[in-house]
């Protein structure tokens, strides 16, 4: 007879560990399916990697301004790319091995293999066609192999892929995805990013501090196009002075191999195409639902656009069958499906009063150098919803603790409804932001108004400052500027 669960979970990214933890604090018998990293694509080649080596552009870019803080520093720092790139895959494989740890400790069965839904309630686990190929990233223990599994409830959480543009398709040689950036053999001497999301702008910026020679072509009229064009702006400038050739409104029509280089026709809104050659290309152009090869079709469970479709406690269609994170659709962020793991489980549970995920209310953060980060409504956005809105701003240039730091160039942009006082969405830019962000989240989540964050007090002195400031400044009230 199948083995059963109260939850099976399909994917150990993010979402899917973290559902598994919930739900065995809540007593479920619970089993997680992976086919190939404990962790996902956030601790194995996402979230975490790069986070590290922005760290180490971050210390080299340090470094080149030593002078600049009195300092001295004899002879030259240059970056060694297979030990940057070494310690990156260290830190992931440190928390590759910790999420076997949270399944053991929280008595979470581990079962390996490829996981295809056959009816509600069953699942078959076959062979993974992606065996582990890293040894810093060795199998778990005591897991389970394949067979027929059976539960009340699954979980998708698969998680998502590089999309590719017809005729542009990544070759892992001269043409990469994220896999091939976080650990290239040898820095390039340049590098084409096609894309200015998330992942573009950060593999940007990165290369950048290594010394590379760095083109980003973007396909719309600002980078980072899900965030306020005025946020962006600024981004942009300090990028820009950083010494990156950016290209917006623009896009990649076709890609010429040489032995050793990639040349891009890249078409701007003007019609011109101009050739740009490199040592190797980025594609950067966004990412899809891992939706293939479950059984979602025979079952009848909905997709859209490459995604299954789910409400906000992430159930489908189909009794019994949920969907979280990435494979559930956008935003594609690690924290959220976190949180949606969560819920998720936590209404599969009974438990009263679940709130259902709040897309509104999730943050995103960019780790670029400057850094962006941002929650809510963008101002464009606000009025597009014919919002009435006050809008408020302070620089980083006015703040003292940025000053100090040698960090004096980025903004905190606030928006509120001018009848109700509601904050309706914060944008930054500049130092630690994403550190700083979760303050405004956290306001949003209380329903705060301009009134509470007016009388709350921030520590001084401190980047944090410039959060009450740029309040203030929507109602007329700023003091430091």
């Amino acid at each position: 007879m199948a083995e059963s669960y109260d939850v099976i979970i399909i994917g150990s990214g993010p979402g899917g560990y973290v559902a598994a933890i919930r739900a065995s604090q809540l007593g479920l018998k619970t089993a997680i399916v992976e086919r190939e990293h404990m962790g996902g694509i956030c601790l194995n080649w996402g979230c975490i990697p790069t986070k590290a080596l922005l760290r180490s552009a971050e210390v080299l870019d340090h470094a080149n301004h030593f002078k600049d803080f009195g300092l001295v520093l004899e002879g030259t720092v240059k970056p060694d790319a297979k030990a940057v790139v070494g310690r990156s895959r260290a830190v992931s494989a440190r928390l590759n091995a910790g999420v076997g740890f949270l399944m053991k400790k929280n008595k979470i069965d581990i079962i390996w293999g490829e996981a295809k839904l056959t009816k509600p309630g069953e699942i078959v686990v076959g062979k993974s066609s992606k065996p582990v190929v890293e040894p810093q990233h060795p199998l778990p223990k005591n897991v389970k192999g394949g067979g027929t599994y059976n539960a009340k409830h699954i979980i998708i959480a698969t998680g998502a892929r590089p999309r590719a543009l017809p005729g542009i398709e990544p070759d892992g040689k001269l043409i990469w995805t994220y896999f091939e950036a976080l650990k290239p053999d040898a820095l390039p001497k340049s590098l084409i990013v096609m894309g200015s999301g998330a992942i573009g702008i950060e593999f940007a910026s990165f290369y950048r501090s290594m010394g590379v020679d760095v083109t980003v072509v973007e396909v719309m009229p600002t980078i980072m196009p899900v965030e306020d064009a005025e946020i962006t702006a600024i981004a942009r400038k300090q990028l820009e002075k950083r010494g990156l050739k950016i290209f917006t409104s623009a896009k990649v029509t076709k890609v010429e191999k040489g032995a050793g280089s990639i040349t891009a026709h890249v078409e701007t809104s003007d019609g011109k195409v101009q050739q740009i050659t490199a040592d190797r290309m980025i594609s950067a152009v966004g990412v899809q639902g891992n939706v293939e090869n479950l059984g979602l079709e025979a079952l009848g469970i909905k997709t859209d656009r490459g995604c299954v479709v789910a409400d906000g406690y992430g159930r489908t269609n189909v009794a019994g069958i949920y969907a979280i994170g990435d494979v559930a659709g956008p935003p594609m962020l690690a924290h959220k499906a976190e949180h949606e793991g969560v819920v998720c489980v936590e209404k599969i549970a009974g438990l009263p009063n679940v709130h259902p995920t709040d897309k509104g209310k999730v943050p995103g953060c960019t780790y670029c150098n400057p850094q962006v980060a941002s929650v809510g409504l963008t101002e464009a956005k606000a009025k597009e919803l014919g919002r009435d809105i006050r809008v408020g701003r302070f620089s980083f240039a006015a703040n003292g603790k940025a000053i100090a730091l040698g960090e004096d160039q980025g903004m905190v942009k606030v928006i509120f409804d001018k009848k109700t006082g509601e904050l309706l969405g914060a944008h930054m830019v500049g130092a630690e932001v994403t550190e700083l962000i979760q303050g405004f989240v956290v306001a949003m989540n209380l329903e705060t108004t301009e009134e509470e964050l007016m009388h709350t007090i921030f520590p001084h002195p401190t980047v944090s400052e410039t959060m009450k400031e740029a309040v203030l400044d929507a109602y007329g009230r700023v003091l430091n500027a």
